[in-house]
Formats: structure tokens, C-alpha cells, sequence
């Protein structure tokens, strides 16, 4: 994932295949450099990466070295160029969507985990490091779209089903 910070720098978090999943960098376009950041407390791909009002980032579910879909999550701070753990999502799933809301809660929806595609949805709130669920998507997804509209609702677009490309919204 590649997060932009709010002092303009760039987190680059986690990574594919077999190579160091855990690896974080940050990308200066001040100077046009990359340095080292701290690295996460778990290796992950297909994973999300949201920043928050208060500057740091939630990065949720993925898949690990050892095969395996995630419910963890984790914050990165960039002040102190640190990583703690979140609480937990209720479903372990990589290939999902996280949208910040107006009111600073996170929505992630979708995805697929060991069981397949995954209907549900949740909300990290960050004043309360806790998920709730919300609702469940009429047609089960992954690698789709999740887009904020200006009244605050999400439109949730394409990706796959079980049946092939979805079509729907």
C-alpha cells in the first residue's frame, strides 16, 4: 500500500510474493528520497492502509508469509515511527476495501478469505480502537471499488464474485 501522510511524505507498506512483507519506507518528494520506516508487527499483502484524521494509519487484514488471511490490524504513527497493534476485525480477509468516513470511523467491506468471497462489512472507530459490524453487501466481493460520496454514503463498484466480474453496485 502507499499512503500519503500529512506532511506530505509517503508510506509504502507490506509487499507481495515471498520477499519481506513486513518492510515499511517512506518517500520524501521534498528531497525525491526513500528511507527505512519501522516495520509492521506483521507481514502482509493485499491489505489496506487508511490515514486517520489524527495522522496516523490503519492498516487492516491481508495475507501472510505463512498462507493465511488476516483480522489483525495495526496503526503507524509517523511521528514516532512506530507500529501497535489495533484491535482485531471480526473477519480475517485480504482483498477488501477501506474507506474513512466523514465522522473519522473506517469502512471495510468485502474481500475473501479461506472460507471465499465475503459479503460483510465492519467499522474501525479509532476514539474507541474497536470494530463493529455494519451491513452485508447483496453480492459477496473482492478487488472492487469503494468510493465516498459528498452525502457521506459509499458506493461500492465491479470486482469479482463467485460467478465471474460483477456488474452491480
Amino acid at each position: 500500500t502507499a499512503t500519503l501522510l500529512g506532511d506530505g511524505r509517503v508510506l509504502v507498506a507490506g509487499g507481495s510474493g515471498s520477499g519481506n512483507l513486513d518492510s515499511a519506507e517512506l518517500y520524501d518528494p521534498a528531497t525525491n528520497s526513500w528511507s527505512a520506516a519501522a516495520s509492521m508487527t506483521t507481514a502482509r499483502q493485499n491489505h489496506t492502509a487508511t490515514l486517520l484524521p489524527d495522522g496516523r494509519v490503519l492498516v487492516a487484514g491481508g495475507y501472510n508469509n505463512s498462507d493465511e488471511r488476516l483480522d489483525s490490524a495495526e496503526l503507524y504513527n509517523p511521528a514516532s515511527d512506530n507500529w501497535s497493534a489495533a484491535a482485531s476485525m471480526a473477519t480475517a480477509r485480504e482483498q477488501h476495501t477501506a474507506t474513512l468516513l466523514p465522522d473519522g470511523r473506517v469502512l471495510v467491506v468485502g474481500g475473501v478469505n479461506a472460507y471465499g468471497l465475503i459479503a460483510s462489512a465492519e467499522l474501525y472507530d479509532p476514539a474507541t480502537d474497536s470494530w463493529s459490524s455494519a451491513f452485508s453487501l447483496a453480492t459477496a466481493r473482492n478487488w472492487h471499488t469503494a468510493t465516498l460520496l459528498p452525502d457521506g454514503r459509499v458506493l461500492i463498484t465491479g470486482g469479482n464474485s463467485s460467478t465471474g466480474v460483477v456488474a452491480s453496485t
